[in-house]
């Protein structure tokens, strides 16, 4: 192979954090010792999210700089779990488990239910921005399945087609769709 098709991954610039958010990084690493800042990486992510809907990588390097920890140390947390969002999504994010005990009570079935119902597939966003549909691994309400969890706050027991029909309607007519 040479040089010039090299598989090597391109490097990513920081982005540049605001004095807000610094100052709400630093409120987090202050709760452990200086030795261990790395520990406030998901509360780093999570503040990222919040601000701007999504990680980047970009927003990965600036964290990683800021807790003075390897990028891919923060990369490794952020597609571990998928509460954190590596893309824009739309602003109601659903997912539906679709875990073991969610499909045997009809996980599988309430995602192609969404699916239809929304005009996406699953990992995909509704044309105008407002559904992002997903699946999950178990959300720890096995006795309540199927399950979903609502921009990863709100969680949904028991969700019939019914129900699911219910939360898209309740949740357009909040937007006034």
């Amino acid at each position: 192979m040479s040089a010039s098709h090299s598989s090597a991954p391109q490097a990513v610039t920081a982005m540049t954090l605001s004095d807000a958010t610094r100052a709400r990084f630093d409120r987090e690493v202050a709760k452990y010792p200086a030795e261990h800042k790395q520990s406030a990486v998901m509360a780093c992510l999570s503040i990222v999210q919040q601000e701007q809907g999504f990680v980047s990588r970009e927003a990965e390097q600036a964290i990683a700089e800021y807790l003075e920890i390897a990028p891919m140390a923060v990369h490794e947390v952020t597609t571990f779990y998928n509460m954190y969002n590596q893309q824009p999504v739309g602003k109601y994010k659903l997912n539906v488990c679709t875990n073991l005990p969610c499909q045997l009570r009809g996980g599988n079935e309430a995602l192609a239910h969404l699916a239809k119902r929304l005009g996406i597939n699953m990992g995909e966003t509704t044309a105008d921005g407002m559904f992002t549909l997903q699946q999950c691994e178990c959300l720890g309400a096995c006795a309540d399945a199927p399950t979903m969890l609502v921009n990863d706050r709100k969680m949904c027991s028991f969700m019939s087609t019914d129900k699911l029909d219910q939360l898209i309607d309740g949740l357009k007519a909040a937007e006034g769709k």
